[in-house]
């Protein structure tokens, strides 16, 4: 599905997109995930993709992996295991539409320990993504089973969504009046699917 906006003149294609967060929103929430074999989708992720992408949203991961700076994985680890959740989708005709993660932490190693404006809740991975996809973030949405899901949301101009899985249940109370909350992502494309 295409937005559009009218600015200056001329008409300028904006789309919707869908941000997912990555562990315990798609996958099941393991410590510093980055081993192919230890990946697990939570029930449900798939189909929910898919549903999302047939309503015509733009599906954008948008990832903290801080074990990065932490010293625990590389880059390419995290590469690797995105290609890997990739093609696990494709067989349930899903796909994701872009990849974003932010390597970064204050605590961490060498040139990947710093502030930085993509490590969430700061925005920086939603603006970035709407600068290059032409996304409309008022049209948007962002789900995620953490507060900070929520703020980058918030901070982006998107609409915030939390679910119950991953650490979702024990953030539930700090969310602020407003914040749809559903069991899991199915519930929650299930949901924005018919709206």
């Amino acid at each position: 599905m295409v937005f559009q906006e009218f600015v200056k003149g001329e008409y300028v294609h904006m789309k919707r997109a869908v941000f997912l967060d990555r562990d315990g929103t798609i996958n099941q929430e393991k410590e510093y995930l980055y081993r192919i074999e230890d990946f697990e989708f939570v029930p449900g992720a798939p189909e929910a993709i898919r549903i999302l992408n047939d309503a015509g949203f733009l599906v954008v991961v948008v990832t903290n992996q801080s074990g990065v700076a932490r010293g625990y994985y590389g880059e390419e680890d995290v590469e690797t295991l995105h290609r890997h959740i990739a093609a696990e989708l494709e067989r349930s005709g899903a796909r994701v539409d872009a990849w974003l993660y932010c390597p970064h932490h204050p605590d961490g190693k060498g040139s990947y320990a710093l502030p930085c404006r993509c490590r969430k809740p700061l925005p920086g991975m939603l603006v970035d993504a709407a600068v290059r996809f032409g996304i409309d973030l008022s049209a948007s949405v962002m789900i995620g089973d953490k507060r900070i899901d929520v703020e980058a949301a918030m901070a982006a101009g998107c609409r915030p969504v939390l679910v119950r899985s991953g650490y979702g249940s024990g953030e539930e109370k700090l969310m602020p009046p407003g914040v749809d909350v559903y069991d899991d992502l199915y519930a929650a494309a299930v949901r924005l699917q018919s709206r």
